[in-house]
């Protein structure tokens, strides 16, 4: 019996099948060993993957149940042995892992081939989904910092000593590391002799025996600290049972108080509907995957980028410049200043006139608030930001002081001024980005990214229900991520197929 008779032409596993079977799939090919025989074809596990992702089917067991009850999963195997839910399992974490990328890029060169993607403007925007790790298995940089520098003042108060009792020296320096710890633990144990260690109870343990596991004892806690600080790295938490996971404050919150979970901050590129860039971060905003994420796309000739107020920064501003890149970026500050709060607020420096021939910003009162000096920063990434310190000499028995000046000081209000922090080139970048946005090309491309990469987010967490991953690790978790940007885009292909939209880019408002 011919089991494809009994599915419709226009399904979508069809369409599936068409699609993958003309990719190369020699790097996958590469990620199994020549010795031994491959039960399953990998091209055939690829298909059952993108297939169940595209269905709502992460599990490894509910995917090996399919194959054998489902009749599009037994169309994609052929005719052959249904693979049972540990080869699909390994498959997913260990063979894919160095192909993923490369299946899904030959997906999007594909559509880009059909002239499915307008290669000009791509939408990106981000969302945190949870990690597959404990929620209560965190470690934090500042608590483990803490508990060290006590460890350490204590060492070096009590080693010194506990050497000397034994006629040897111990200097750890400024830190005491896990070497110093185990060459004093090596010098103690050439004392032993024929000495014998005891244990239990009623036993008395010797001078000697003691002094060794005090000294093992802050071994091993100096190497969970160093490998908790290695595990860092530039983050402030991590999950013990996914390390690459960091905790982030969540808008699922199943328990309704505000609590921080393991999570994996996911950008999404995409482009007339379709998902063309995906990539993972440790980052909790999403200011830091903005270059990331467009230096992958650069390869596609995407020259538009649309992005919300999130990926607003000087750093990301200037990047586009120096790249040539005419980018969409909604100002932070693009819907506040729209409120009569806003706007009568005499303290924002948007608020005040600026005298460009003496730089300096007119207060309320008319004093002028002048420059002061120039103030040079870096951000996390390095990038060098030089800040403009404005400073206002008449706000003694000011009557706007209170209204003008705001915010926390140990100084009371009589003895402060107006300070003004302004970096010339952020300002000038800021003012420029919103003239573009307002534009009729600005207008039309935010209403399509809210369309377009929201709508992929609703499609994936809602429709599909993917909300928590399922493997561990960074690069597990990108291969999950790719796998289900790769099952979107066949499905968003075959429901363009369906309501004949193919070669469609972008939604035009209707007019009211």
């Amino acid at each position: 019996m011919d089991i494809s008779e009994l599915i419709p032409a226009d399904d979508s596993v069809r369409l599936l099948n068409s699609a993958l079977e003309r990719m190369d799939y020699s790097k996958l090919h590469a990620a199994y060993s020549r010795l031994g025989r491959i039960e399953t074809p990998p091209e055939s596990l690829f298909r059952i993957l993108v297939y169940g992702y595209m269905n709502g089917i992460y599990s490894s067991r509910k995917l090996e149940q399919a194959c054998r009850r489902d009749i599009n999963f037994m169309y994609l195997l052929g005719r052959a042995k249904a693979p049972d839910h540990a080869t699909i399992a390994r498959f997913r974490s260990e063979r894919l892992t160095e192909a993923a990328e490369d299946l899904f890029l030959q997906l999007v060169h594909t559509l880009a081939e059909m002239g499915e993607l307008s290669l000009g403007s791509v939408f990106l925007d981000g969302t945190k989904l949870e990690a597959n790790a404990n929620r209560y298995s965190f470690v934090w940089k500042k608590s483990t910092q803490k508990n060290e520098a006590k460890m350490q003042e204590k060492m070096k108060q009590e080693l010194p000593k506990l050497a000397a009792e034994f006629n040897l020296r111990f200097y750890g320096g400024e830190k005491v590391r896990a070497k110093d710890l185990k060459k004093l633990r090596k010098r103690l144990y050439g004392l032993k002799k024929d000495l014998e260690f005891v244990s239990g109870k009623g036993k008395r343990k010797s001078p000697l025996q003691k002094a060794i596991e005090t000294v093992e004892g802050y071994l091993a806690r100096q190497k969970k600290f160093d490998d908790y600080n290695h595990s860092f790295g530039e983050r402030n938490s991590f999950s013990k049972t996914d390390r690459d996971a960091t905790f982030m404050r969540m808008k699922e919150d199943h328990m309704k108080n505000g609590q921080l979970k393991p999570a994996y901050n996911v950008t999404l590129a995409v482009d007339a509907e379709y998902i063309v860039g995906a990539m993972i971060s440790q980052e909790r905003s999403d200011v830091g995957t903005f270059i990331p994420m467009m230096q992958k796309l650069q390869s596609l000739g995407y020259t538009k980028p649309v992005a919300d107020a999130g990926f607003e920064s000087e750093e990301n501003y200037t990047w586009c410049e120096e790249n040539n890149l005419l980018a969409f970026i909604k100002p932070a500050n693009h819907d506040q200043s729209k409120t009569k709060k806003y706007q009568s607020d005499i303290g924002k420096r948007e608020n005040m006139p600026y005298d460009a021939e003496n730089d300096a910003y007119i207060c309320h009162a008319g004093h002028k608030i002048q420059a002061a000096y120039d103030k040079s920063i870096k951000s996390h990434t390095g990038y060098p930001i030089v800040t403009t310190v404005y400073s206002c000499a008449h706000c003694d028995g000011c009557p706007h002081k209170a209204k003008c000046i705001k915010g926390s000081s140990k100084k009371p209000l009589e003895e402060r001024n107006k300070n003004l922090q302004v970096s010339k080139k952020f300002q000038r970048q800021r003012m420029e980005m919103e003239a573009r946005i307002n534009t009729d090309e600005g207008i039309l491309l935010r209403v399509n990214r809210s369309i377009q990469i929201e709508g992929a987010f609703g499609v994936l967490k809602q429709d599909l229900g993917f909300r928590r991953f399922l493997l561990r690790g960074g690069i597990k978790v990108r291969t999950e991520l790719l796998l289900l940007a790769t099952a979107f885009n066949i499905n968003k292909l075959h429901n363009k197929i369906q309501s004949k939209r193919c070669g469609t880019y972008l939604h035009i408002p209707k007019a009211a």
